[in-house]
């Protein structure tokens, strides 16, 4: 299976450019710094069937009613950098989500943790013994 990149969606995604809110003065009322990047995951030919459930699935919470993934960067002043900063969280995403979880092995309990859990039940043991009444 082939790494899902940006640059493999590149041509899917549609970015879009707003006033950004925060600190600026009067530089924030006249430029569109803030970047909104949208992409239809659904619709997506770069993502194989399995791919587009999984990622559906994994992105639920940036995924709009439309089926739109949606991410925004407004923390730079500069629209370039924040274009670059919506691209690397999506990058940032694809991976986590798309990352093989390694499987768990077995293993069996130390000998200094199963004398330490018989130790305790001792000790909780002789807490009831004491607190029985002596005839």
């Amino acid at each position: 299976m082939q790494r899902i990149t940006s640059q493999n969606i590149v041509h899917e995604l549609h970015f879009v450019t707003s006033r950004s809110s925060g600190p600026g003065g009067q530089h924030i009322n006249k430029t569109n710094s803030r970047v909104t990047l949208r992409w239809n995951v659904a619709n997506s030919t770069a993502l194989t069937h399995e791919q587009r459930l999984l990622s559906i699935q994994k992105l639920a919470r940036y995924i709009s009613h439309d089926g739109d993934l949606v991410l925004h960067a407004q923390t730079s002043r500069s629209q370039l950098q924040n274009k670059s900063q919506v691209i690397q969280k999506l990058d940032t995403l694809l991976q986590k989500a798309f990352a093989v979880k390694k499987k768990r092995m077995a293993t069996r309990p130390t000998s200094a943790s199963r004398l330490k859990r018989l130790e305790g039940k001792k000790r909780k043991a002789e807490k009831k013994q004491w607190r029985k009444k002596l005839y």
